[in-house]
């Protein structure tokens, strides 16, 4: 499970942090690693468990101003991707887990969410308004093969005629290109799909079980070629890290057929700040401290900004550079190019829901 300099293979977060909701806290001493030791036991078999819950809801109102969506809905919480800078972590503490390690390895999965969506889109008050699936956690992480909640829900929104949303770095959602691409041919759907860098080992480091970039652009081709509008996300973009790939990665968006791009600055919010500076002092310790102030400067010299309008866009010269070649990306790349608008439209004659899926 470990490297020799103690590095967790195949996580992100590298530890557990206090949950900030929790008086007592979780410590592994080293006299109980020193016994499992000599037992030959493990004290942490590193392992990703699935534990049902069950939500009376599954559709969400989002109040962020700053995320462009209205609803949003989530399968999973918790998400084996591990992205270490994943705002979502904190979000764990909510159900008694750690944002760090506990996050990636401690997925809950509400498989009455197919049911939860129906009963939301058969209510007599609800109107059409597109559901973005992944608003928190990737509706297509590991999880998904096993349980299939994500494909589920798909179908009642095809079911119903109404639009939906996906955010995913997962090649999965090309198993559900049946569906998706029904979707696609009302104009009901729209795929956003997140891309941080060309370079693979860095993928690995910020996103250790994400679909490879390759993938990820395959799937962006996939989708394009179905009929299905793409946006890449690239983001976040790290300053130190991934901030000089930004014209490379627009570049490689537009080739791979994507409609329009879009970025956001890393803020470490939360638990995320302490998790994020325990791994990039293990992960990349030679540029850790540049990296770190690089993200001060973009946030007023702290690691994160709660303000409305400023918190995901960053201010200072970095934040300003990368929209700088965020603009030139979109003049050079993706020029008479636009992600359309979801069609509300259909969802009222099938509400009843009496008409065949296909």
């Amino acid at each position: 499970m470990h490297e020799e300099n103690g590095y967790i293979k195949g996580r992100g977060a590298q530890k557990n942090v206090d949950n900030r909701f929790f008086a007592a806290s979780y410590e592994m001493r080293d006299d109980f690693l020193n016994y499992c030791e000599a037992e030959g036991d493990r004290a942490d078999d590193n392992r990703t468990h699935y534990l049902e819950v069950f939500p009376k809801t599954i559709v969400n109102k989002v109040e962020s101003r700053d995320v462009g969506m209205e609803f949003s809905m989530n399968a999973y919480q918790g998400c084996e991707h591990g992205c270490i800078y994943c705002y979502a972590r904190n979000s764990h503490e909510y159900w008694g887990y750690s944002a760090g390690l506990d996050f990636e390895r401690k997925i809950l999965v509400k498989k009455n969410a197919p049911l939860l969506l129906e009963e939301k889109l058969r209510s007599k008050n609800w109107k059409a308004h597109p559901i973005v699936m992944s608003g928190n956690t990737d509706c297509y992480q590991p999880a998904e093969k096993r349980f299939q909640i994500t494909r589920q829900c798909l179908e009642v929104f095809l079911k119903y005629r109404h639009p939906v949303a996906i955010i995913t770095k997962n090649a999965l959602i090309s198993r559900d290109m049946d569906i998706v691409s029904a979707l696609a041919k009302e104009n009901l759907i729209g795929v956003n799909v997140s891309i941080t860098s060309m370079n693979e080992k860095t993928r690995q480091l910020l996103e250790p079980r994400t679909a490879t970039i390759a993938k990820r652009l395959e799937t962006v081709k996939r989708l394009a070629e179905h009929g299905v509008p793409v946006n890449v996300m690239l983001a976040p973009i790290i300053p130190g890290i991934n901030s000089h790939e930004i014209l490379p990665l627009a570049k490689a968006a537009a080739d791979a057929g994507a409609l329009s791009i879009a970025h956001t600055v890393v803020r470490l919010n939360g638990a995320i700040g302490e998790i994020f500076t325990d791994w990039i002092q293990k992960a990349m310790p030679d540029r850790a401290e540049k990296v770190l102030n690089q993200i001060r400067a973009c946030h007023n010299g702290a690691l994160h900004d709660s303000r409305w309008g400023e918190r995901m866009r960053g201010e200072g010269e970095f934040a300003e550079m990368m929209r700088s070649q965020m603009a030139m990306a979109r003049r050079r790349f993706f020029a008479g190019k636009q992600f359309p608008e979801l069609n509300t439209a259909l969802y009222e004659q099938y509400k009843g829901g009496q008409l065949s899926l296909f």
